[in-house]
């Protein structure tokens, strides 16, 4: 088995966590390659010698020279790289070193045996739907594994966006936008806009309008085979086109968005004995008393 390592040259934890995962493959002979940009950020931060014999690949050669990628970082650095490997379906195993992290549900106290773990083959590999949508005529599709969201910028103004879902018309949502969400991105944005908490292994899509003028306006479930289509017509500014919050496009209106179940998937490592219920009552605090914090 081979390991990736790529990770987030913000996050402080990352030089130590990185020479602490190089020392150990080297020691137990398991083969691993290092993100080239990251090993470049890494220089005069770890041991010199030890980043001078590790192997180094770009980017775009990482999801095939690796058999599961190590993520270090938050769910923000899964993301980038769901979108990066999924083409390939590399699994890709989170560590935390972010504060709430859905997604790097392995925290870096955890690291070690999970890892012992995984070189024994004491793991499960869980698949996660992914989004893709189109602008306008557009041939390109961008993909997404929490969600699409449109909002307006530069105006605090409402907009309306025309929902049709398989051509039948829905609703015009008439507020600050709308998200378009997987059951993966149902515990980040939309469940702040109110949405519900759905197991990620679901396959179904979430239309939730954010802050609706209308108040009987709530998230609509829809089946993961819908195509769903985002007109909007007017408004006063340009509208922000996101996904997974990092991908983004300022539009101009009119515009068409088509939204629909990705070919694609990610792939993502979780621990045997650690259930998503454990991860929701451990994120969310379930069950503690808040007097006591």
């Amino acid at each position: 088995m081979r390991f990736g390592i790529a990770g987030n040259l913000e996050k402080k934890e990352l030089p130590e966590v990185v020479e602490r995962l190089m020392v150990r493959f080297n020691n137990e002979h398991v083969q691993y390659v290092l993100h080239a940009d990251m090993a470049k950020g890494l220089r005069g931060k770890i041991d010199k010698s030890l980043l001078r014999q590790a192997p180094v690949v770009s980017e775009q050669k990482l999801p095939g020279t690796c058999d599961i990628l190590i993520s270090l970082g938050g769910d923000g650095t899964i993301l980038r790289m769901a979108r990066l490997v999924s083409g390939q379906s590399t699994p890709i195993l989170g560590i935390n070193l972010g504060k709430l992290g859905f997604l790097a549900e392995v925290s870096i106290e955890e690291l070690d045996e999970c890892l012992s773990e995984i070189i024994r083959g004491e793991y499960t590999v869980e698949n996660r739907m992914m989004l893709q949508a189109r602008i306008g005529k557009s041939k390109i599709n961008v993909h997404a594994l929490n969600d699409i969201v449109l909002h307006q910028t530069g105006s605090s103004r409402t907009f309306s966006v025309k929902t049709f879902v398989n051509g039948e018309f829905l609703s015009k949502f008439i507020g600050d936008g709308i998200i378009i969400a997987t059951p993966t991105g149902s515990t980040a944005y939309a469940l702040s806009n109110g949405g519900p908490i759905v197991t990620p292994t679901n396959q179904l899509i979430l239309i939730s309008p954010i802050c609706p003028h209308t108040l009987t306006a709530r998230t609509v479930v829809v089946s993961e085979e819908s195509i769903i289509t985002l007109k909007i017509e007017t408004a006063t500014g340009k509208i922000h086109f996101a996904s997974d919050g990092q991908q983004q496009a300022l539009l101009m209106p009119p515009v068409e968005i088509n939204i629909e179940r990705s070919p694609r998937a990610t792939r993502l490592v979780k621990r045997k004995n650690r259930s998503y219920y454990d991860v929701l009552r451990r994120k969310l605090n379930w069950g503690k008393d808040a007097r006591n914090a």
